[in-house]
């Protein structure tokens, strides 16, 4: 698995920086943060552009170094030139205007979410928010949303969220593909052609760097001062770092900045770069093997993709729970990626299939937030959480035709009190059958079928 030398990919799927490699933060407010983001344990996360409209991957098909998963479905021009005019022409078509923030975030605490992580920008460049920086956003007169009530997307999700409770986290690209001091035209290639770093050498145009530097911090300063309190900066594009073309944004430096003037809780992600500036680990369409004991997240699509496609197959709500359990026993955070559809709503499978995860969160929440990990995590086919004396251990049924068990072994936590299913009505009953193990039996069950999980609560 990568460290922190390198922004490594598998198609377009980022590593993510070892546990070894984390450095603990020591400010208090942020420790503070972290904790409260580790008993939150589920997230909502959406990428949406007006890329959308077109169902491919997000903003990298724009980058000709980007491999070929990136350019499936560009199926109509080889000429990607021609392709990244036709793409940013986009945003003069972009109305969404079966958007409704407030509809999106009751459905979000309906099933379960506790934050929401919402892409303020991706590599395109195209801000979803009312920035003074760019006429590449979403309120731009070019862009026939502008003149919707709900125009300032961010803005608007940001408050319906945060009405009802959940924490906003602010995904952010590092890269900026439209902005002439990343992608110069001055030293665009005779053929035209991309790559996703700064296509000019940083150490000879060290002004037009600084042109870069100054229009990032801006930005990422207009979404900390004018749209609330914000839990974390969320920062994609690992390959913008020092230690690559001498890509250095400054991270440390806004990142205080904003600490010392409007944020002093602030966490900050700068996935994949390390040290004291990426305060949580941010895996990728992947469940670490083994627990991680630093606070960690992963991010994972609902459907294939973190972008909306025409053709998306979705998960079904039995692979979402278990996946949610597993990442939970781990130790870690589950941010689950559904993309808004063209028109504003949310895809239909991918909103069924989140409040089935929503019901049985409704049931077995407690054995899923503001719990920690608990040795031995995953074992025997069970998982294991904690909550001060409390354990709750799962036992997870891999097929909606997989057979009910009624006797299960489980270690021992220590002096026991009280064991119940708190995924069912029905009774349980516990012995000791050796040294350090202990049985228990469902004697009866008040539910039909076979269950995505069975929880209990061992109270010791």
């Amino acid at each position: 698995m990568a460290g922190t030398k390198k922004d490594a990919m598998n198609n377009g799927v980022h590593e993510y920086t070892t546990e070894d490699m984390y450095v603990r933060p020591d400010n208090p407010n942020v420790v503070e943060a972290l904790e409260k983001f580790r008993d939150h344990k589920l997230g909502l996360m959406m990428h949406w552009s007006p890329a959308c409209q077109l169902g491919i991957y997000e903003s990298w098909c724009m980058s000709d170094d980007s491999e070929a998963w990136s350019k499936i479905d560009v199926d109509w021009t080889d000429d990607m030139n021609e392709f990244r005019r036709q793409y940013q022409n986009l945003r003069t078509t972009f109305n969404p205007i079966r958007f409704q923030p407030e509809a999106w975030a009751d459905f979000a605490k309906d099933c379960g979410f506790q934050y929401l992580l919402f892409t303020t920008k991706h590599h395109d460049g195209f801000c979803m928010w009312d920035t003074e920086t760019t006429d590449y956003k979403v309120t731009s007169p070019n862009t026939p949303f502008s003149t919707h009530r709900y125009a300032d997307i961010c803005r608007h999700l940001f408050n319906a969220f945060r009405e009802r409770g959940m924490d906003i986290h602010a995904y952010f690209s590092k890269p900026d593909w439209n902005t002439p001091y990343y992608w110069s035209p001055d030293f665009t290639s005779p053929d035209g052609k991309t790559d996703r770093n700064v296509n000019y050498d940083v150490t000879e145009h060290p002004e037009l760097w600084e042109k870069f530097v100054e229009i990032s911090h801006r930005q990422i300063t207009e979404i900390m001062t004018n749209y609330g309190r914000i839990e974390a900066l969320w920062l994609d594009g690992g390959w913008v770092r020092p230690d690559n073309k001498g890509q250095n944004i400054r991270i440390g430096e806004i990142v205080e900045r904003i600490r010392e003037t409007m944020q002093p809780h602030l966490m900050a992600v700068d996935r994949t770069v390390g040290g004291p500036y990426e305060n949580f680990i941010t895996p990728e369409q992947t469940v670490p093997d083994e627990p991680i004991l630093v606070p960690w997240e992963s991010c994972v699509t609902v459907g294939k993709r973190f972008s909306f496609n025409y053709d998306d197959d979705f998960k079904p709500p039995r692979q979402l729970i278990h996946l949610l359990i597993n990442i939970i026993a781990k130790g870690g955070n589950l941010a689950l990626n559904i993309a808004p559809q063209p028109d504003g709503r949310l895809p239909a499978k991918g909103v069924a299939a989140l409040r089935e995860l929503g019901a049985f969160l409704k049931r077995n929440g407690e054995a899923v937030y503001g719990t920690r990990e608990c040795a031995p995590y995953l074992a025997d086919g069970m998982a294991y959480t904690r909550k001060g004396s409390t354990v709750y251990a799962f036992y997870l049924y891999q097929e909606d035709s997989s057979e009910v068990r009624n006797s299960f072994i489980l270690p021992s936590f220590g002096a026991l009190h009280s064991v119940s299913l708190l995924s069912d009505d029905g009774e349980v009953k516990t012995e000791a059958i050796n040294e350090g193990q202990i049985r228990i039996t469902v004697m009866s069950r008040t539910k039909q079928g076979t269950p995505y999980a069975d929880v209990f609560r061992i109270e010791c």
